[in-house]
C-alpha cells in the first residue's frame, strides 16, 4: 500500500490537508488504498500539550503531537517518521502566512533531510500553498519550477532566489517536486497525481465522488484530458465520460456508448461535441494517447505503450502524437 505522509507545520490551513487527504481517501473506495500518515513538524515549543493518554481506544499513541491549525482545531499528528518507499509520497499543506515572512515555519534538520531523502530515492514531494516553503528549505526548490498562493508568490521568490516561481497556474511538476497554489488547488494536485498513477478514470471518480470540477491548470500541459474537458454539467455527457474512462483501451462503437446513455448515436454526438468540443471518438484517442505518453515517458517503447492503450497498429500512435 502506498502511504502518503502529510507534515503539518503550524498554522496550517485546513483545507489545504484536508482536501488532498480527502481525494487520496476516497481513492481506496475504488480499489487504491493509500496509507494516510500526518507527522508533525511543529518544534515542541509550539506542541499544545498532550493529546490525551497514550493506550486508551482511539488514543494517539507515545509519539503524538499536537499542531495548532489556523483555523483553531488541534491536530493530532505522529513525531516519528514512517519507513518510505520510492512510490510513497510526502505532502506538505500551506499555513497562514502573515505579513512578515521570517516567521514563516522553519524545518529542523531531521526534516529537511527526510524532504530531500525522499526525493533522492524517486520519491514524489509536494506542497500546497506557502508549504512549498518548506520544500526550498530543503533545496528541493532550486533549478525547478513551482508555485503557491498568489498572494506569497513574491515572498517565495525572495526568500528561494534560485526557484523558477511560475506564477496564475494551479500547480507545477518538475522531477518529482509537484507544486501548487493555494488551498483548494491542493485537490487538483492530489487528482493530478492520482491520475498519474492510476490513470485518467480513477481520478474522475474520486472527483466525481468529492462533487468537485475535475479541472486542471490551463496553461500547463498536463497528462489527463478527462480533466481538461470536465468542467460542464451535462450528466449524460459525465456518464459516457466516465465509461470511456474506464474503457478506453477497447473497442467502444458509438452505438455501444449511446445504449449506454439510453439515447440516439446523433443525439449523443451533438450533446457530447457541445459539452466538451470533441467527438467521443476523439475524447477516447486523446485519453489512448496521453496514456501512452505517460508509459512511454517511463521506459515504455511506442509499440508496447500502442499495445497497452489499445491501439492494434503503432502507426496510428505515431500519427496521433504528432497531431497538436
Amino acid at each position: 500500500m502506498t502511504t502518503v505522509v502529510f507534515l503539518l507545520l503550524p498554522g496550517v490551513h485546513l483545507l489545504d490537508l484536508a482536501g488532498p487527504a480527502q481525494a487520496f481517501f476516497t481513492a481506496g473506495d475504488f480499489g487504491h488504498r493509500y496509507d494516510l500518515r500526518y507527522v508533525s513538524g511543529a518544534p515542541a515549543s509550539e506542541q499544545l500539550g498532550e493529546p490525551g493518554t497514550p493506550g486508551e481506544p482511539g488514543g494517539p499513541g507515545p509519539d503524538a503531537g499536537v499542531v495548532a491549525s489556523a483555523q483553531g482545531l488541534p491536530l493530532v499528528a505522529g513525531t516519528e517518521w514512517p519507513t518510505l518507499s520510492p512510490d510513497d509520497l510526502v505532502v506538505v499543506p500551506g499555513w497562514r502566512v502573515g505579513d512578515d515572512p521570517r516567521a514563516w515555519p522553519r524545518l529542523n534538520a531531521e526534516t529537511r533531510d527526510r524532504l530531500r531523502d525522499q526525493h533522492a530515492a524517486g520519491g514524489t514531494v509536494a506542497s500546497v500553498c506557502a508549504g512549498a516553503d518548506a520544500l526550498g528549505q530543503a533545496g528541493l526548490l532550486d533549478g525547478r519550477r513551482c508555485t503557491t498562493h498568489h498572494a506569497v508568490q513574491d515572498a517565495l521568490a525572495a526568500r528561494h532566489p534560485r526557484a523558477r516561481v511560475v506564477r496564475d497556474v494551479l500547480f507545477t511538476t518538475d522531477d518529482g517536486v509537484v507544486t501548487s497554489a493555494g488551498i483548494a488547488s491542493g485537490i487538483d494536485l492530489s487528482l493530478h497525481l492520482l491520475a498519474m498513477r492510476h490513470g485518467p478514470a480513477l481520478a474522475a471518480r474520486v472527483a466525481r465522488e468529492m462533487v468537485v470540477y475535475a479541472r486542471r491548470n490551463g496553461t500547463e500541459p498536463q497528462a489527463s484530458a478527462m480533466l481538461r474537458h470536465r468542467s460542464h454539467v451535462d450528466d449524460t455527457v459525465h456518464r459516457v465520460q466516465d465509461h470511456i474512462d474506464a474503457h478506453f483501451a477497447r473497442s467502444l462503437p458509438l452505438a455501444d456508448l449511446a445504449a449506454h446513455a439510453g439515447v440516439a448515436e446523433r443525439t449523443l454526438t451533438r450533446v457530447f461535441t457541445r459539452a466538451t468540443g470533441l467527438t467521443p471518438l476523439r475524447y477516447q484517442q486523446i485519453l489512448r494517447r496521453e496514456r501512452a505518453e505517460h508509459l512511454i515517458g517511463h521506459g515504455a517503447t511506442v509499440e508496447s505503450a500502442a499495445h497497452t492503450v489499445g491501439f492494434e497498429n503503432p502507426r496510428t500512435l505515431r500519427r496521433l502524437r504528432t497531431q497538436p
